[in-house]
């Protein structure tokens, strides 16, 4: 194939995904992330769409600790930490970390997709099973494809179906069977049965791997995650998670685990041995962010009364919604066309939302993926239901 059909195949396919309804366009923000931002031009929009949950994005406390460490310690750490050396900060930020979650130790990564990414290849070998959950994060599915273990899929939140693939493994002479399960499925706002899914695991004395990124902070007990609320953390062999959600915003992912498993992440994970350390502002801002999360009960608690305030409001307005007990709460659309010009008709409104189809979605089942933030009061939600509601009239969704 020559140079200029290949670049004639790239435009094809773009000018297909715009055909379709499925280009993903990104809006520019001028203002600091929050429950309100303002997008380039200067409109004011109340945000439903981050990953920042309890609203820590901007507080001055994460900025100053930040600027503090950069001001100790530097802008980055210019390699690897088994080269170029790592400093305390990302010691105590990764005891912190563990002392958290309630595991013997941690490392960090550059961001969670990079710790999925890390955590099979070096713990299991051609002769042992990973058995994933259907909607898991693309981040498990590709560091699935990294290990030389067979693989497996199980119907997403099927217990029964959980039990029969990972027989099968067995049977079929795995060593090792690791259990591998998003904490809370992101793009449809359920959190998975842990408690199930351990008592499948102990019954063939399997692992269970956890990514826990849209908990950790303020799912279950003092926002210990989804392992805490279903009384399972000791049962829980491998816990992946982010500082870039409800712990601040920022960058960087971990795994927390017994301590041998994460001495073998610093020797054998290859995106820790070949990516540089995480900068210091970003340790000394998460740091600061664990702090304000441990005593953060009045945040998680708004934004538990927000999402069941949203829910009700939706819920009467005539919308379908997905999701139950967490605040990402998807408004389900269908066709990834009318989902778009939902989100492009509410922007006009305020609200600031992101419809999501295919590929991140199966086809026809495009949505309106909302999330609550503890920064919102009962007004902001209130209003956001009345565009819905509004736009969701004027375009036959609702009556």
């Amino acid at each position: 194939m020559s140079r200029q059909r290949f670049f004639e195949r790239i435009h094809d396919q773009l000018d297909e995904l715009r055909s379709d309804g499925l280009y993903k366009t990104e809006r520019t923000l001028v203002s600091p992330q929050g429950g309100t931002v303002t997008v380039d031009g200067g409109q004011a929009v109340l945000n439903f769409c981050a990953n920042n949950y309890l609203g820590l994005a901007d507080h001055p406390r994460l900025t100053e600790a930040a600027g503090q460490a950069m001001a100790r310690y530097g802008y980055g750490m210019a390699s690897v930490r088994f080269i170029c050396g790592t400093t305390d900060l990302h010691h105590e930020l990764e005891a912190a970390t563990a002392d958290f979650l309630g595991t013997e130790a941690s490392i960090t990564f550059a961001a969670c997709f990079d710790a999925n990414g890390a955590v099979f290849e070096p713990l299991l070998g051609e002769r042992d099973a990973i058995v994933s959950d259907t909607l898991n994060h693309a981040s498990i599915i590709d560091g699935i494809r990294l290990s030389k273990a067979s693989r497996h899929r199980y119907r997403t939140r099927d217990l029964d179906d959980l039990d029969r693939v990972v027989t099968e493994a067995v049977d079929n002479g795995a060593e090792t069977v690791m259990i591998a399960t998003d904490g809370v499925f992101s793009m449809d706002g359920y959190i998975a049965d842990l408690a199930g899914i351990c008592d499948v695991a102990d019954r063939h004395d399997a692992l269970v791997m956890v990514d826990d990124c849209h908990a950790t902070g303020f799912v279950g007990p003092g926002g210990r995650g989804t392992p805490a609320l279903h009384g399972v953390v000791d049962r829980v062999d491998v816990l992946t998670g982010t500082f870039g959600k409800a712990l601040g915003g920022g960058m960087g992912g971990f795994i927390a685990a017994r301590s041998e498993i994460v001495e073998l992440m610093r020797q054998r994970a290859r995106p820790y041995l070949f990516s540089n350390a995480l900068a210091p502002g970003l340790v000394g801002g998460a740091i600061e962010g664990l702090k304000l999360v441990d005593s953060a009960d009045d945040r998680r608690a708004q934004l538990h009364r927000n999402a069941q305030r949203f829910r009700e409001g939706m819920t009467d307005a005539g919308f379908d919604l997905g999701g139950a007990g967490h605040p990402i709460i998807p408004v389900m659309i269908g066709d990834a066309g009318t989902a778009t010009e939902v989100a492009e008709r509410l922007l006009e409104l305020g609200i600031y939302v992101i419809a999501f189809s295919y590929p991140v979605v199966p086809r026809g089942s495009a949505r309106i993926r909302t999330q609550m933030n503890a920064a919102h009061s009962d007004e902001d939600i209130d209003r956001t239901v009345a565009a819905f509601a509004s736009v969701g009239a004027e375009m036959g969704l609702v009556a």
